[in-house]
């Protein structure tokens, strides 16, 4: 372990890792404060920009983008009671109470230090978890790898929120579009209609570029943020002796929490906050003060939203199956640079993964920087009007895609999932099922072909295997259970409040 991490450092010590590691989390703290824009838009617009780098460098600096839009949300949650990253949305709840009673450098403060012990702990998480996985992992044939990935896109869409239904829809389109195009292994064109430009298939940059960049600058064009509200006082960021003492068990409770519910593929980011916020409401000695600026509201999810960030890159970078839609982004720009997540990268790229887990480490110190004594610079940037972002940020996006492959057709492409992305936000879909099966399919496809040769076309072959039987039933004892209308019906419930 210890020269696994003295690896990690001297990857991620290198000047130019440091330096696109800031740059990660300078613009992940901006777009966290900025409402309306998110980590996913944001990474989906800059894929093109990382594809000059080196593999490592690009992901230190998307995940610091990743992770820092997780510190950035609560600051504009606290001062101007509007969340800058969905899951702030809670810190609003008692941070922006806080600022009302003149607290607001204490909420601010609080945010900070219980995000980067978090952050600090779940990274230790993941450099602890990751190689016994990867060990699991290795022991995986093909069709225990077919019952894995089915049960990730089975839980990414259990998970997701709207209709169980309306979010199969979505999986199956997402995997249907990443068929498209010729086939390896026979050489046949698929679902190209006769277009040529289609028979290298769909560039995953022009997919997610389009739905959830462009689609979101269209849906902010449509309902602008109301950012008129006068942003709170900070003052001192200081925290009192027994504010420290309420806070502190908050944050390992959060820790604990964001660490789990992080790993689970589909909402398990959103869904951290909002139970440590729930389950500090019940165990807190203050209980009575909720709702009128609790410090435990703002130390318990701001934690495990931090946590549950970090340890989300669990699945991906051991099973290659990613637990939410930023970590497909991921996935699918590590795939362009030819990098196959799963459990062969630890053991042929030691320096990616330790690499990135040393990245962590100093990425949540720099934020710690960041966010604490550039306050003054954040809360001016809350200020800045959107008429001035959204032409800079097509600008931007329409050369970023063009750059990929130096093809008009990908602008046009991005266009197109742009429109389709908006078309899916009026009818309430959940782009992100689309996404992970868009990078996921290929993968399941694969491995269902390398199940089936081995067997010699026997599909016994994923139930006369136990650990793949096991993940079959799990995969169908949760869609079953989700297709319930009681529990569906909690599921909705649940994602509304």
């Amino acid at each position: 372990m210890i020269e696994n991490l003295a690896l990690g450092l001297s990857v991620a010590m290198t000047f130019h890792n440091l330096g696109f590691a800031f740059i990660g989390c300078m613009i992940g703290t901006a777009i966290g404060v900025l409402p309306g824009i998110g980590p996913l838009a944001t990474i989906a617009l800059l894929l093109p920009l990382t594809f000059a780098l080196d593999p490592i460098t690009a992901l230190i600096m998307l995940s610091g983008i990743y992770y820092g839009a997780q510190y950035g949300g609560s600051t504009s949650a606290i001062l101007l009671n509007l969340p800058g990253e969905v899951t702030a949305v809670v810190t609003t709840l008692e941070g922006h109470k806080m600022a009302k009673r003149g607290r607001a450098g204490a909420a601010l403060a609080t945010a900070a230090i219980g995000s980067f012990f978090a952050g600090t702990v779940a990274t230790l998480v993941v450099a602890a978890s990751g190689p016994v996985l990867t060990n699991l992992a290795l022991s995986f044939g093909p069709a225990e790898y077919f019952s894995l990935i089915l049960l990730g896109l089975i839980i990414a869409t259990v998970l997701a929120q709207g209709s169980i239904f309306k979010s199969i829809a979505m999986l199956v389109l997402g995997v249907a579009l990443g068929l498209v195009g010729t086939d390896v292994q026979s050489g046949q064109v698929r679902f190209s209609f006769g277009f040529f430009e289609l028979f290298e298939g769909i560039d995953f940059v022009a997919v997610a570029m389009g739905i959830f960049g462009v689609a979101e600058i269209i849906r902010n064009l449509e309902n602008p943020e109301n950012r008129s509200g006068t942003v709170a006082k900070v003052g001192s960021l200081m925290l009192t002796k027994e504010e420290f003492k309420r806070a502190t068990p908050s944050v390992i409770r959060g820790t604990i929490v964001g660490s789990i519910l992080g790993i689970l593929p589909g909402g398990g980011l959103a869904l951290s906050t909002f139970a440590s916020y729930m389950l500090e409401r019940k165990v807190s000695k203050y209980g009575h003060e909720f709702g009128t600026g609790a410090i435990e509201g703002v130390a318990g999810p701001e934690s495990a939203n931090n946590a549950a960030s970090q340890t989300s890159f669990i699945p991906m970078l051991t099973l290659g199956i990613p637990a939410n839609a930023v970590m497909a982004l991921m996935i699918g720009g590590l795939m362009i640079h030819g990098i196959q997540p799963g459990p062969g990268v630890i053991q042929a790229q030691p320096e990616l993964f330790w690499g990135l887990i040393a990245s962590m480490w100093i990425g949540n110190l720099m934020l710690l920087v960041i966010n604490l004594p550039l306050i003054g610079m954040w809360v001016s940037l809350l200020r800045l009007p959107y008429k001035y972002l959204y032409p800079a940020i097509l600008v931007f996006c329409a050369i970023g895609v063009y750059s990929v492959n130096y093809s008009a057709l990908n602008v046009f492409e991005t266009v197109l999932f742009g429109l389709l992305g908006y078309l899916f936000f009026k009818l309430t879909l959940e782009p992100a099922p689309l996404l992970i099966g868009f990078v996921l399919g290929p993968m399941l496809e694969e491995y269902l072909r390398r199940a089936m040769v081995v067997s010699r076309g026997s599909a016994w072959v994923f139930v006369e295997r136990p650990v793949s039987a096991v993940l079959l039933g799990i995969a169908a004892l949760a869609l079953g259970a989700m297709l319930l209308p009681s529990i569906r019906h909690k599921k909705n419930e649940a994602l509304e409040e």
